[in-house]
């Protein structure tokens, strides 16, 4: 009867022994698996726009505020577009905004954001025609790059707007509304103030002399305005 009691003693000892020696194995290989690596996206970012977006003549694409915000985000950024283009003007290369897109952009892999800055060209335009040329732009973009967010800029100013460029500016947040796309409007945040000739608001440490375009450190601070938009807008990880 002892002799019973001892082996069935024993075996349950050997029993406990083998679970809790099968479970520690367990839990080690299940603790020295391999984590998997945290992916860090980069976002990429093109840009689409007239001389204040790729530069003066003379200035180099790496001293606009286009490439200032890159910077600041961390993006990967392509800009495209050319000086006296537009939605319909044309400058002296005979293309407008969607041409360049087409030409310049178009053929790339999908970018996380595509900005759309302009309309100063466009003023002497009637907003009917601004307003259609951007509605086919935008229209061709989300078309081109079906998950690919995209953001309008209205246009820039060296200064106090006019009325024509307001027109077009009304006819650009217009168009924006209708594609549901967001759209940041420097004239009506007033940006740049004043007039350069004269010496008063802002547009005297921002604007050359031209009074048109801005500065480097024009650029630099009309990147911090547009960067405090897009944190605003949640665009500045896209």
């Amino acid at each position: 009867m002892r002799r019973r009691v001892v082996c069935s003693v024993a075996a349950v000892a050997a029993l406990l022994a083998s679970a809790g020696c099968g479970g520690t194995a367990r839990r080690a290989r299940a603790d020295s698996s391999p984590t998997k690596p945290v992916s860090h996206h980069t976002p990429v970012v093109m840009f689409l726009g007239d001389s204040y977006t790729t530069g003066r003549l003379g200035q180099v694409p790496e001293l606009t505020y286009a490439a200032d915000t890159a910077r600041t985000l961390g993006w990967q950024v392509i800009i495209g577009g050319y000086r006296g283009t537009g939605f319909v003007s044309k400058g002296h290369i005979d293309k407008n905004f969607l041409d360049l897109f087409v030409e310049q952009l178009a053929w790339r892999p999908a970018p996380d954001l595509v900005i759309v800055s302009g309309g100063h060209n466009d003023q002497l335009h009637s907003p009917e025609a601004v307003a259609e040329g951007a509605r086919q732009l935008l229209t061709t973009i989300k078309h081109t790059w079906t998950g690919t967010r995209v953001l309008v800029v209205g246009p820039m100013w060296g200064g106090d707007p006019t009325p024509p460029v307001e027109d077009v500016r009304d006819a650009l947040e217009g168009v924006a509304g209708e594609q549901h796309v967001p759209f940041i409007d420097p004239l009506g945040e007033r940006w740049i103030t004043g007039d350069r000739v004269q010496g008063t608001g802002n547009a005297s440490r921002y604007i050359l002399r031209d009074g048109i375009h801005p500065s480097t450190v024009g650029a630099r601070y009309i990147a911090t305005r547009l960067v405090a938009d897009l944190r605003t807008l949640k665009l500045a990880k896209p």
